[in-house]
């Protein structure tokens, strides 16, 4: 798949596409994003879906990642169980075209209590530690729309839990009582602040949630202020998680910048040491990096 000529990684997530051309030295020569995610695509128009990426980057062996490996996606991709390697992943790829179009696997945790899955943060994961962006035993946490906490060891991915804050938000925002109050930008700053202190504090965060509207209506929040406290909120409760299983040292942000600054600013407020790293940038090394262990 790593030809001279190079190939096409696409990280195809559930409401957005990136794809990029990755040329033999693992060097990302073109690319784009669009709002062309899984939930947009027809059953029956993934190829076609895939065929419009080669028009726009060339008609080069493609690896995709996401949920396009999802049960609402191309093909089903099966989970690879924890721990897991770079090598693990290249052997669970499943092949729409045989050496030509392959659908990452995502990876899973199971044990007698819970159990977790994800969809494409590995590749930026194995990207980080490839690329040398990251050590390869380190903690890392992955915010979007369902964010990760994932513990590598020794290179492996050891286990992982998620937290649905992103996706909580943006619920807020588009439905419910808080909607109306939620419609401004998130500003990592004094509200920001307070809201991810009382998230951290083991308050009940459904109670949390309707006090932010009460502290609107009674003038103890500004209006334009609300979407950073709720955001703290959430967050705050999302790094508590976070906290609980950290181990002693730093932990790594791994993202786009506008979410990695939200979490770095709020692991700075409870002295937890972070290092932000591009998640884009770590997508490409990833993939290159799996394209060279397919067997």
């Amino acid at each position: 798949m790593h030809g001279a000529d190079g190939f096409i990684a696409v990280d195809w997530g559930t409401t957005n596409r990136r794809a990029y051309r990755i040329d033999s030295e693992g060097t990302c020569v073109s690319s784009f994003e669009d709002q062309s995610g899984v939930l947009s695509v027809p059953a029956d128009g993934f190829a076609a879906a895939a065929a419009d990426v080669r028009a726009r980057l060339g008609d080069l062996p493609m690896l995709l990642a996401g949920m396009v490996g999802s049960t609402r996606g191309w093909v089903e991709a099966p989970y690879v169980a924890c721990p897991a390697g770079l090598d693990d992943l290249a052997a669970g790829l499943s092949w729409i075209e045989p050496g030509r179009t392959a659908i990452v696997p995502g990876l899973s945790v199971v044990t007698d209590d819970r159990a977790d899955v994800m969809r494409g943060e590995e590749v930026q994961l194995f990207g980080a530690i490839a690329s040398g962006l990251i050590p390869g035993t380190s903690f890392v946490c992955h915010p979007g729309t369902h964010n990760k906490w994932v513990t590598i060891v020794d290179g492996r991915i050891i286990s992982f839990r998620t937290v649905m804050t992103g996706e909580m938000f943006s619920t807020l925002r588009e439905r419910g009582i808080l909607t109306e109050m939620l419609t401004g930008s998130v500003v990592p700053g004094e509200h920001f602040i307070r809201g991810v202190r009382r998230g951290l504090s083991g308050a009940t965060l459904t109670a949390e949630l309707f006090s932010a509207r009460a502290q609107v209506l009674l003038g103890q929040i500004e209006r334009d202020c609300a979407p950073s406290y709720v955001s703290g909120l959430l967050i705050g409760a999302d790094l508590g998680v976070g906290l609980g299983l950290a181990p002693d040292g730093e932990a790594v942000i791994m993202g786009d910048s506008e979410l990695t600054g939200l979490y770095a600013a709020a692991a700075a407020d409870c002295a937890l040491p972070v290092v932000e790293i591009d998640g884009g940038q770590a997508f490409v090394a990833g993939a290159f990096a799996l394209a060279r262990s397919i067997p």
